[in-house]
């Protein structure tokens, strides 16, 4: 039986990339409107360079691009490029088909749901309460609570804490099976890949269920069976 159930956020229940990249697109737009030399298709490269570098999350990623550009921080154009970037983002942050009816079903049934992130978690909260999600989740783990990221041990172990459940009895879903997946098999959980938010080009995922449909979750809870039915 599983009676709860782990989600990751971005490339799980929100298309993160694709918010990523129209957000990317749009503060090197309104950098190079406030002065920033260079052509669009390179800059936004290089900001995606530095990205793959530092962190996806990097809080300070137009700073580190107006330095190697300018040699300096030229206030004008990052508050173009930040500007332009919140615009976007709020514009095209969405979620994946049927994640709400998915949580919905999942609640119904009985089951519990937590988020663990990698991102900060005021990013994570606000894309949760933005979205709309916030009436699923209670809690949100991040690796703010614990100084450390998936795949260590801590943050599903506080999970569990949390749902009150056995690691055999909680599900993990998420996109990224070096991080997601192998942490929570690492502390016994059962797994599931969000192949249709894969980034990577996986051909292996090591979980033992993989996802073409969010909703296919609610299948897997019905057929092992469900704590409401129980």
């Amino acid at each position: 039986m599983i009676k709860a159930v782990v989600f990751d956020i971005d490339n799980t229940l929100t298309d993160f990339m694709k918010m990523k990249r129209a957000a990317v697109d749009a503060a090197v737009e309104g950098m190079m409107d406030a002065g920033l030399p260079g052509g669009k298709d390179a800059l936004v490269q290089e900001v995606f360079d530095v990205y793959w570098k530092e962190g996806i999350e990097d809080q300070k990623i137009f700073d580190k691009i107006l330095k190697a550009k300018l040699g300096r921080v030229d206030y004008k154009i990052l508050a173009g490029g930040i500007l332009a970037y919140r615009r976007a983002k709020n514009g095209s942050m969405t979620l994946y088909p049927r994640v709400h009816q998915t949580l919905f079903e999942l609640v119904k049934l009985g089951v519990k749901l937590i988020v663990i992130s990698d991102a900060p978690k005021l990013e994570v909260w606000l894309r949760i309460v933005g979205l709309g999600l916030h009436h699923y989740f209670d809690d949100v783990i991040t690796s703010e609570d614990f100084g450390v990221k998936k795949p260590d041990p801590k943050p599903y172990r506080r999970a569990l804490e949390i749902l009150g459940t056995k690691p055999e009895e909680t599900l993990m879903v998420g996109d990224w099976p070096d991080r997601d997946i192998k942490g929570a098999k690492g502390v016994g959980m059962r797994t599931a890949w969000a192949k249709y938010g894969d980034t990577f080009g996986t051909k292996e995922s090591g979980a033992e269920f993989e996802l073409d449909d969010i909703h296919e979750v609610v299948d897997i809870v019905r057929r092992e069976g469900a704590v409401a039915a129980a």
